[in-house]
C-alpha cells in the first residue's frame, strides 16, 4: 500500500494522461496547483461541482491556480464529460487510483472519494479535505478561501479548454 502524503510534506509527483494532454506536477513548480479528486464523471454531485465552476468560471480564473480534476475512469469519458457538461477544467485519468492513494483520495471499493488538495509553489502538499460522504464539494468561494489561507495572493491561471 501507498504510504499517504501528509500536509506539510512534499507532494509525490506524478504525471496523468489528460483531456489536454499528459500532466506532470513538477512541470508546475511555481505555480500553486489544486487537485480535484471526484468520483465519477456521470455523478450528479460531480456535474453540478463542475457545472458551478463553468457557471463561476471569472471567480475560477481570478484564484490564481492551476486546477485539474482526477478520477479513475478514462479519457474518452472525460472528453464526453467535459463536452457535455461544459466542464472548464483539464480532466486526468488515473485508471489504477495510485494518485488517489498517494493523496489519501482513493477508497477500496468505492474508487476515488471527493477530495481537494493544493499543492503550493515549492511542491510542498499544503492543504487536504476529503469529503467524507461525498456529497458536497468545494464551490469556487470554497477554494478561494483555502487559497487566501496559504498567504500572498497568487498569479491567474494559465489554462484553456
Amino acid at each position: 500500500m501507498t504510504p499517504v502524503a501528509e500536509v506539510g510534506q512534499p507532494a509525490p509527483d506524478f504525471t496523468l494522461e489528460g483531456t489536454d494532454g499528459p500532466f506532470t506536477l513538477s512541470e508546475h513548480r511555481g505555480e500553486r496547483v489544486v487537485l480535484l479528486f471526484y468520483t465519477m464523471d456521470r455523478g450528479s454531485v460531480c456535474a453540478r461541482q463542475f457545472r458551478s465552476y463553468a457557471a463561476n468560471r471569472h471567480a475560477l480564473d481570478e484564484l490564481g491556480a492551476t486546477l485539474v480534476g482526477i478520477n479513475g475512469q478514462g479519457l474518452e469519458s472525460h472528453r464526453r464529460f467535459r463536452r457535455r457538461d461544459g466542464v472548464p477544467i483539464p480532466l486526468l485519468s488515473d485508471p489504477g487510483l495510485t494518485v488517489a492513494s498517494a493523496y489519501g483520495a482513493a477508497v477500496p471499493v468505492v474508487g476515488t472519494r471527493r477530495s481537494v488538495v493544493v499543492v503550493d509553489e515549492e511542491g510542498v502538499l499544503r492543504h487536504r479535505h476529503v469529503h467524507t460522504l461525498g456529497l458536497g464539494f468545494a464551490t469556487v468561494a470554497d477554494l478561494r478561501r483555502v487559497l487566501a489561507d496559504l498567504g500572498a495572493a497568487p498569479r491567474r491561471l494559465r489554462w484553456d479548454p
